[in-house]
């Protein structure tokens, strides 16, 4: 009876130590969850796409939104001004340490025709025009203006000197925004630039100073367009940046164009006795101001901007300028009569400018 007794105990302990066993396997085995990973993590059925190259794998909701703010503002139509704009460096203005408008030779003979910049401009923007005799067809003694700036016609004489040649982009501001960097060849390129040049009237054209977009435009509006594409097409060419308010300004404009188109950056001058309805007479010069037994010295400025086929009478000159322009002679021209050297400052074959 005892040993049967035993015999249950043990039979009973081998049970008891069997179902822990069991239980202490099952708890080292994972849980599976089969409901998350059927819903979470699903099997991928194609690779997933790469970054695309134009937005940062990285970037926050915020880059983002500043990237598409970027392509917006670069993707004005090809071929026009806006998207010449965009293409643009935008800086603060630098120092005008060292500026001197003289740097830039305006006035110079730079495409060798013989004729200085100046008369270059007119025979290209006035119309009827009366050239000089015996200048090689250089020197626009009368024509007509259609000013772009004001919007109006008048009529253009030589010794009244109502006109003036506008840098459009002014060499001052040229300067500040990257032209101090510029070698000689560069700077007298810049001044006598075909795309940077208009006759305008005087009056305008010392109204706007060095202004740049933001602080001038033309008061003729239906011009602007085409003179903020004609300013960008400047600064574009000869890598100039533009101020922060001077894009703005731009902008403004030209989101009024129509997809104004951008401005050839190549331009080249009439050749000498070309232009509008051209005629040729002889101009009745005044009377010669002062002798002198030395004469004028001949300081070798030559294929700088010299009109005329003569060289300078040695044996009088004006005084000084203020003579020049009461006898309504100036500017006058290496060869012409009055002309001295001390009337020419800057060696360009021209003095009273």
């Amino acid at each position: 009876m005892l040993s049967s007794s035993r015999r249950a105990l043990a039979a009973l302990a081998a049970v008891l130590s069997l179902g822990l066993l069991s239980g202490c396997a099952e708890a080292t085995e994972p849980t599976v969850d089969t409901a998350a990973s059927s819903t979470a993590d699903p099997k991928p059925t194609r690779e997933a796409p790469e970054p695309s190259e134009d937005v940062s794998a990285s970037a926050t909701p915020d880059d983002a939104d500043d990237e598409r703010d970027e392509g917006q503002a670069g993707s004005s139509a090809t071929g026009t001004a806006s998207a010449m704009l965009d293409e643009l460096t935008v800086k603060g203005r630098a120092p005008k340490t060292g500026y001197d408008g003289d740097l830039f030779k305006w006035r110079s003979d730079t495409d060798h025709n013989g004729c200085d910049t100046r008369n270059d401009v007119l025979r290209r923007d006035l119309t009827t025009i009366t050239l000089k005799a015996g200048t090689h067809g250089c020197i626009v003694l009368a024509g007509t203006l259609a000013d772009p700036y004001a919007g109006e016609t008048y009529d253009f004489d030589r010794s009244a000197n109502a006109v003036d040649i506008d840098h459009v982009i002014a060499r001052s501001n040229a300067w500040q925004t990257g032209a101090f960097t510029f070698d000689e060849e560069t700077l007298k390129e810049f001044g006598n630039d075909p795309l940077n040049l208009l006759a305008v009237s005087s009056s305008l054209n010392r109204q706007k100073g060095d202004g740049d977009a933001a602080t001038w435009l033309p008061p003729n509006k239906g011009y602007r367009c085409e003179y903020v594409a004609r300013q960008i097409a400047v600064k574009h060419k000869y890598e100039l940046w533009v101020v922060p308010a001077e894009k703005t300004a731009m902008q403004r404009v030209l989101v009024k164009c129509d997809d104004q188109p951008a401005f050839a950056e190549d331009a080249d001058w009439p050749v000498p006795g070309d232009g509008d309805d051209v005629t040729t007479k002889e101009e009745t010069r005044p009377a010669k101001q002062k002798s002198s037994s030395t004469g004028s010295s001949s300081d070798g400025a030559s294929g700088s901007g010299s009109s005329s086929s003569g060289s300078s009478d040695s044996s009088s000159y004006f005084e000084n300028c203020t003579a020049a322009r009461e006898a309504g002679a100036a500017p006058v021209h290496r060869g012409d009569p009055g002309y001295g050297s001390h009337l020419d400052r800057d060696g360009d074959g021209v003095g009273c400018e």
